[in-house]
């Protein structure tokens, strides 16, 4: 592996910022994690191909990120290469039969307000929700009776050694906050089957759910959303609360009060400050429940 000629191979030689060492605490919503040996943000589809080609002669690994949202880092890194997706898939476009595609790399909140502007409904419920189009795509995000999958006509991805892939929505397994897309495979745009609707009452939907989510989630403060899946039909919260978890702290990472599956970085926590936390509360689930949580948050750089 050798991340210097990749670097090398890179730099200046396509259209995308190509950094060493960018520290991953710069890049995530926890505001945590040590550096990555390679950075890429890859502004077109050439410079996105091209990068991945470098990075399998040089034998790198890589991974796709978005916003950092649904991210725990690890504190020593990763040693390999994240990319982000810049310019060109930042796009949206709007067509006359209320469909609209946008790129992986666009904000959800963008299209969730641009949607409104135009009196299209059908996206309502993902007012609030952190990061790109690409990962609430990648893992069907919602809430916990609406998913993104819902509204998806088609994907395009890019399969490293192939090229484009279209994927049919309905040719696509969605789950809670999983899909059957292939995780080799990076998304770059997806198309939503939207409907015509009331701006004044679409707009009273998206108040009133950032008003629901403002008061029932720790806003603004450094954190992952939810840190595990709600079994079934049951509430992680509801479940960590009732072990009287909220406030439970190791160094600077606490379970939050005004949610208990949230854990946020409460100034200076470091990833094996949250893992311990997320250890301590699946234990004490278990233990009262006898309930395997799963965890929603992905680790980066944490080895197998």
């Amino acid at each position: 592996m050798s991340v210097f000629n990749a670097y090398m191979s890179l730099s200046g030689a396509v259209d995308a910022d190509v950094i060493r060492g960018e520290r991953l605490s710069h890049r995530t919503t926890y505001r945590i994690g040590g550096p990555a040996a390679l950075f890429v943000c890859a502004n077109t589809y050439e410079a996105l191909l091209k990068t991945v080609e470098v990075l399998r002669a040089e034998r790198v690994p890589w991974v796709v990120m978005g916003k950092g949202s649904n991210i725990l880092a690890a504190d020593t890194g990763y040693d390999g290469c994240i990319i982000t997706l810049g310019r060109e898939f930042s796009r949206m476009s709007f067509a006359e039969d209320d469909r609209v595609t946008a790129g992986a790399a666009l904000p959800l909140s963008k299209l969730v307000s641009e949607a409104m502007k135009r009196s299209l409904t059908g996206l309502e419920f993902c007012a609030g929700i952190p990061g790109t189009v690409g990962g609430a795509v990648s893992m069907d995000a919602g809430t916990r009776h609406e998913w993104v999958g819902s509204v998806i006509e088609d994907v395009v991805s890019l399969q490293p050694g192939k090229g484009l892939v279209r994927h049919a929505a309905s040719e696509v397994e969605w789950g809670y906050r999983v899909t059957s897309l292939p995780t080799t495979e990076i998304v770059l745009e997806a198309t939503f089957r939207l409907a015509a609707g009331n701006h004044d009452a679409i707009a009273r939907d998206v108040e009133e759910r950032l008003r629901r989510r403002s008061q029932s989630q720790p806003m603004g403060r450094p954190c992952c959303g939810s840190v595990f899946r709600n079994p079934g039909s049951r509430s992680a919260a509801v479940m960590i609360e009732a072990c009287g978890l909220k406030g439970y702290r190791v160094g600077g990472a606490v379970v939050s009060d005004v949610h208990a599956n949230f854990i946020v970085n409460d100034g200076g926590a470091h990833a094996h400050d949250v893992v311990e936390v997320m250890r301590h509360v699946h234990d004490a689930v278990r233990d009262k429940y006898e309930i395997d949580l799963q965890p929603e948050v992905k680790l980066l750089g944490f080895g197998a």
